[in-house]
């Protein structure tokens, strides 16, 4: 018996306790759990099963190494969310048969929906929904996987009116397609979904603008939804976009594809930087239309093209009448030890106060009161502020253009009238969607970007920057979007095409991430991930296209 019970058996060894467990072939991860001995309070909610993230789906023939993840993990509060958009789409489904429902913008921690039901969107519709939702989630409906020949569920999908995922699977070339069903409504999703519906505990659906807000727990404590905090100027920069893309015809990456197979990519990407450019241009005349101004201030979160940015700000200022002065915040460490730390003990060179704010609105200040001052210059090799030799002194059309993560802190520059100043915020706010129910996260975006320019630029490999990534995003939650309201301007860097070409630049590289690594399953995720896009050569791009600060050729130096 014992032979026997060891041949239809299958080991996991669970990276969660270290245990090793014998389970039937053909358990799956859901019911493989239980027999870990693990009590998650927020999870699982999806496992990563050798270095691949796996759905609790996910059914074991072969003996596995599993770690399971909760909500408060990147993967798992991906999973969660979906999960959550597949239950709204549902609850539409069931109250407004003729109607539809867009995934659309991340803000306000959450997500903007846009509900189409022929008419204003209420309150009563938003609680309606949010009823029905609830009794979708006491319900505990399983959700289940269908495969089917990618033919047949294009047929499924063309059936069901769902235009946005027809499109999507006809421009992917694939022969098989994996879609999902919830107690008989049928859908298409990138990533895993929880195993049943009862997993989700805590959601939020109110009305927001013109449409919905689908609120979600927060990651750091999963008990309570993500502070609900107004993006008025965030909001309306993707309302933007998708104006622009509605001037295109393209919202979604089917419909992206579809028109680079008729050959329009040359048009796609010429208009895309054509309208960057326009944007660009607008805010340089913005600050030209307001005489006190004397300083712009850029920032923005990692690979979010603030360098590009302040350096087409620039031309765009000049053509104003405008002399702007480039400053870089980088000069204004102070010495190492005098650095913060952070909670390991290392020293935290992302904190505010890695900066000497005394001496910044010092200068500053003497420079618009017309006095010459030597500007530092730090040596990160030793770590101390030098003095570089560098006198500097403004004429009366002279405006400084300071770029850093920093610059919409109102701390940084306390001591200076705000009527000098004009804040930009840059980001790379992807705004097309795979489909529309599936968006993209704009911090896949930045860190694609990120992992060519670290690979090509700084010697550190695409394991290295997906290792530091999680720290990057930290600081950035910490010190960069908490002020980006502050912004007089809000500069959107992403372009409609760009992760055509980035696929072909950054797939090489992700494909150097060993797969006995922990950052394999990122490095998976995103080759996955950019299977959707039809590649596109970054050879057709403009040399002061922004994308080129981060694949090279720049006709700007950096």
């Amino acid at each position: 018996m014992a032979t026997e019970k060891k041949v239809n058996e299958v080991t996991l060894e669970c990276l969660n306790n270290g245990k090793s467990i014998e389970v039937p072939i053909g358990t799956s991860l859901e019911e493989a759990y239980a027999k870990t001995g693990l009590e998650m309070k927020h999870g699982p909610v999806v496992a990563r099963v050798n270095n691949k993230v796996e759905s609790l789906h996910y059914d074991l023939f072969r003996p596995k190494r599993v770690e399971y993840l909760d909500i408060t993990a990147p993967s798992g509060s991906r999973t969660y969310t979906r999960t959550l958009f597949f239950i709204l789409c549902k609850a539409v489904n069931d109250l407004y048969p003729k109607g539809s429902v867009v995934i659309d913008i991340p803000v306000s921690n959450g997500y903007y929906c846009n509900l189409k039901i022929g008419r204003k969107v209420t309150p009563d519709d938003a609680a309606a929904l949010r009823r029905r939702m609830q009794e979708i989630i006491d319900a505990d409906v399983p959700i289940e996987y269908h495969e089917a020949l990618t033919e047949d569920a294009i047929a499924l999908f063309r059936k069901l009116g769902a235009g946005s995922k027809v499109k999507l699977l006809e421009t992917l070339g694939r022969l098989y397609t994996t879609y999902c069903d919830l107690d008989g409504y049928v859908d298409y999703f990138y990533g895993a979904l929880l195993p049943s519906t009862g997993y989700i505990r805590l959601f939020g659906l109110e009305p927001y603008y013109d449409g919905l807000l689908l609120r979600i727990p927060s990651m750091k404590n999963p008990d309570v939804l993500g502070e609900m905090t107004r993006q008025d100027k965030m909001f309306e920069i993707f309302k933007e976009h998708h104006r622009w893309q509605n001037i295109m015809g393209i919202s979604t990456v089917g419909q992206f594809n579809a028109a680079v197979q008729m050959g329009y990519a040359g048009d796609i990407i010429n208009v895309s930087e054509a309208l960057q450019e326009k944007k660009i241009s607008r805010i340089a005349d913005m600050v030209a239309e307001r005489p006190g101004v004397r300083m712009v201030l850029i920032a923005g979160p990692s690979s979010s093209g603030k360098t590009t940015t302040c350096k087409r700000l620039s031309i765009q200022l000049v053509t104003n009448g405008i002399r702007p002065v480039q400053i870089s915040l980088d000069d204004y460490f102070v010495d190492r030890e005098c650095t913060p730390r952070d909670e390991k003990g290392e020293f935290d060179y992302e904190s505010l106060y890695a900066l000497n704010i005394e001496l910044i609105n010092k200068q500053f200040n003497a420079l618009f009161r017309g006095e010459e001052v030597e500007l530092p210059r730090y040596n990160f090799q030793t770590g101390r502020s030098e003095k570089s030799g560098k006198k500097l002194k403004l004429r009366p059309r002279d405006i400084l253009v300071v770029e850093g993560i920093h610059a919409l802190n109102p701390e940084l520059t306390a001591q200076i009238p705000e009527e000098q100043k004009f804040r930009v915020y840059a980001s790379a706010l992807t705004t097309i969607l795979l489909d529309t129910h599936n968006y993209i996260p704009t911090t896949d975006n930045r860190l694609l970007r990120r992992i060519i320019r670290d690979v090509k630029y700084r010697g550190c490999s695409a394991r290295d920057t997906i290792h530091r990534w999680p720290s990057v995003r930290a600081g950035e939650n910490k010190w960069i979007f908490p002020f980006q309201e502050n912004a007089d301007a809000m500069f959107n860097t992403a372009m409609i095409y760009e992760l055509a070409v980035i696929r072909t630049q950054a797939e090489p590289a992700l494909e150097q991430v060993p797969e006995n690594c922990e950052e394999y399953a990122e490095a998976y995720r995103l080759r996955k991930f950019l299977k959707y896009f039809k590649p596109l050569p970054f050879d057709s791009l403009p040399p002061t296209s922004l994308l080129r600060e981060f694949l090279g050729g720049s006709s700007f130096n950096y």
